[in-house]
């Protein structure tokens, strides 16, 4: 397989003031972060960007309601400042939506009780977003409400994202501000005299290596950390869901529920023209394979959809895709995984700084948390102000989404540069050609899943992962990437043994 034609790690300065490792959420957001605060920066990651947790979370920016039953007042209060901050700063990549809670006959929980909780809710955020309606009402405006105990329902407003296309904007952005960035390349802490540094990396396709000097080191690798110098002990944690066509499962807005089992909350929510069902929360061993949903968990989730809406009668055959994620939730000791508190937790020792735990939606207060740190170390990094997370806008409305996930500059370039037969999109998901050719061309794609699962969501929207149009796909590869005809079938024997091992519905065990 020839591959893509990837720089040299040669070429990159021998020092640097920051170097981040680990490419998800936290990791990106400190690269962007302290790349606008002047400083020199690097960011690595063994695998792809946001390969890990980041790109198989619920894609929820949330306050994290049921935190309040919790007593996490503070997370809370956090959680939902940042999630109206990334609605107005984000907008086209993170979106308003609307949450349904149905409420049942003989079931938790009850009206006042949500009401109260929404309330506060509410006041955290500054502004009255949530009501009642009774049972008919909800049936009306959301018609997937049929079941015969229900009593009415609590609405509410949180956000839904793209969480890879999150992060991968974050990084490029960066990369277009003067950040180094690279995927597939392994680093190790190199100490002298008991100090961290630098790093030295590998590139994890050619074997090449080479020793970076840097002033501080972060490293943010997610439940990977447990194995770091003076991290706290971590609890992964594995949420797992189910991923349906909008026809199976047509909802015109989220719906949340306490699931009959154990009164956990699940959601069925609308994204990127399908539904995905979720979560669980089970603690998780690694065993050296990618997380993927178990047999009991698909159960779980079939069983909340069936207690919620049983005429649709939803089974693992219906679903188009599954994922799973693990969360690195800091280990409190906690009987019940769901009670683990989600705060990050920061950790130091001479020239590194490390971070994990923490939520998507406050990733971006964690970075500046990191970066307060660093400032003892960096006197040079300018944090006296806190910019816009993303400037600009969609100049009209129908491009909303693409400028979101681009950003304005390369979702300008794409348009005027793209030809009339690639601005359909592929099949009924909202992906283009030309964001294929885009990435493929711009992005740093490696393999075919960095296409496929993250750069766009083809893999999780599409039947059997996409397979009936991977000759286009391959062919915009072949293209872009430099790929001859063994590379391309490789790469498709490969991407479909990995989504069959880690997305495939029938395939869970």
């Amino acid at each position: 397989m020839t591959g893509p034609v990837r720089p040299s790690l040669a070429s990159l300065p021998a020092t640097f003031d920051l170097v981040v490792v680990g490419a998800g959420i936290t990791g990106a957001g400190v690269f962007r972060e302290a790349v606008r605060a002047g400083a020199r920066v690097l960011l690595v990651d063994a695998g792809d960007y946001a390969g890990g947790t980041s790109a198989w979370s619920s894609k929820l920016v949330h306050g994290g309601l049921r935190y309040l039953k919790q007593g996490q007042w503070r997370l809370t209060r956090e959680s939902v400042q940042e999630r109206d901050r990334l609605l107005a700063e984000a907008g086209g990549l993170v979106e308003p939506l609307s949450f349904v809670m149905p409420l049942y006959r003989g079931r938790p929980p009850g009206r006042l009780t949500m009401q109260a909780g929404l309330w506060i809710y509410d006041r955290m955020a500054g502004r009255h977003q949530s009501g009642f309606w009774s049972a008919a009402e909800a049936a009306d405006r959301e018609p997937a409400l049929t079941h015969p105990d229900l009593i009415g329902a609590m609405h509410y407003q949180d956000a839904v994202t793209d969480d890879a296309r999150l992060v991968l904007r974050l990084i490029f952005d960066a990369v277009a501000d003067g950040g180094d960035a690279r995927n597939y390349t392994r680093a190790a802490i190199r100490r002298d005299a008991g100090r961290v540094v630098g790093v030295c990396l590998t590139d994890v396709d050619t074997g090449e290596t080479r020793d970076i000097q840097a002033a501080v080191t972060v490293l943010a690798v997610g439940h990977a950390a447990t194995v770091a110098d003076g991290a706290p002990r971590l609890r992964p944690l594995r949420g797992s869901h189910l991923v349906f066509p909008a026809q199976r499962l047509p909802v015109r807005q989220a719906l949340s529920w306490m699931h009959p089992q154990d009164q956990r909350p699940v959601f069925a929510i609308p994204w990127l023209g399908s539904v995905v069902v979720g979560t669980t929360d089970l603690d998780h061993v690694a065993d050296g394979t990618p997380p993927r949903m178990s047999a009991a968990e698909a159960d779980y989730l079939l069983a909340g959809l069936r207690a919620a809406i049983p005429a649709r009668r939803l089974s693992l055959a219906d679903a188009t895709a599954s994922f799973a994620g693990v969360r690195p939730v800091v280990d409190r000791g906690k009987a019940d995984p769901s009670a683990e508190s989600r705060e990050s937790a920061l950790w130091s020792v001479p020239g590194l700084v490390g971070a994990t735990g923490g939520k998507l939606t406050t990733f971006r207060r964690t970075a500046r948390q990191i970066l307060t740190q660093l400032a003892h170390q960096l006197p040079g990094l300018s944090l006296s102000s806190e910019p816009r997370l993303f400037d600009g806008a969609a100049p009209v409305a129908s491009q909303r989404n693409l400028y979101g996930r681009l950003g304005p500059a390369a979702a300008g370039r794409l348009l005027q540069d793209t030809p009339g037969d690639e601005r359909a999109t592929v099949g009924p998901t909202p992906f283009t050609w030309a964001e294929l050719r885009w990435a493929a061309r711009h992005e740093q794609v490696v393999r075919l899943e960095d296409l496929m699962l993250r750069r766009t969501r083809l893999g999780l929207l599409l039947a059997d992962g996409g397979a009936a149009e991977l000759p286009r796909i391959l062919a915009i590869a072949a293209q872009e990437l430099g790929w001859d005809a063994d590379a391309c079938e490789q790469a498709r024997i490969t991407y479909l043994r990995h989504w069959h091992q880690c997305h495939d519905p029938r395939a869970v065990k």
